[in-house]
C-alpha cells in the first residue's frame, strides 16, 4: 500500500525502468552464479536468520510490488534463493504462490487509487498466465537445477530488454 502511494508521485517511466534494470541484474545473477543450494543446506541456516531475512525481504518486495503494481515473483525468487537459501525448484514454486497474494494487494491498491485496467487485457493476462504457468511448472520440475537457473536468468533478461524497448518507444 505504501509503495502504491509513493508511486503516485513519480513518472511512470521511472518506475518501469528501475524494475526492468533490477530484473536484468537478477537474470544475470542466475546465469553467472546459479543457485545450487540443497535442502540440507537450506535447513542448516539458523531459524532466526531465516525469519529476519523473510521480514526484511518481504517488506522490500512488498513495497516494490505496490510501487510498480507487479506480483514480485522474480524479486521473491531472488530473496528466497539468496537470503533464505531455498533450492531453486522450491523457490520458484514458493515465489509464484506468494506472488498471487502480493499481486492481488498491489492491484487492489492501484485500483483504489484510480488506476482501473483495460478489462480485456486483464482477462487475457489471467487466462494466459494460468495456461503457461501449468506448462512451465511441468517443465521446471523435470529440469536440472543448473539448467533451470540459466533458463530463469535468460527469461528475466529477455523480459527486461523487451520491456525497456517498449518503455522507450
Amino acid at each position: 500500500v505504501v509503495g502504491s502511494y509513493v508511486a503516485k508521485f513519480l513518472p511512470e517511466q521511472t518506475m518501469g525502468s528501475s524494475t526492468m534494470i533490477a530484473m536484468g541484474l537478477i537474470g544475470l545473477r542466475f546465469i553467472f552464479k546459479p543457485v545450487m543450494t540443497t535442502k540440507e543446506q537450506m535447513e542448516a541456516i539458523p531459524k532466526r536468520k531465516r525469519i529476519i531475512g523473510s521480514v526484511i525481504g518481504g517488506a522490500l518486495v512488498g513495497f516494490t510490488c505496490g510501487f510498480v503494481g507487479a506480483g514480485g515473483g522474480m524479486m521473491m525468487l531472488f530473496v528466497l534463493t539468496t537470503f533464505l537459501g531455498y533450492e531453486l525448484h522450491i523457490a520458484v514454486g514458493t515465489s509464484v504462490f506468494i506472488m498471487s497474494f502480493t499481486a492481488l494487494t498491489g492491484s487492489i491498491s492501484h485500483f483504489a487509487i484510480g488506476g482501473m485496467p483495460d478489462y480485456v487485457c486483464l482477462i487475457s493476462c489471467v487466462v494466459f498466465t494460468l495456461i503457461w504457468s501449468i506448462i512451465a511448472s511441468k517443465i521446471a520440475n523435470k529440469v536440472d537445477s543448473k539448467i533451470l537457473n540459466r533458463i530463469v536468468g535468460i527469461v528475466l533478461i529477455i523480459v527486461c530488454v523487451v520491456s525497456l524497448i517498449f518503455n522507450y518507444l
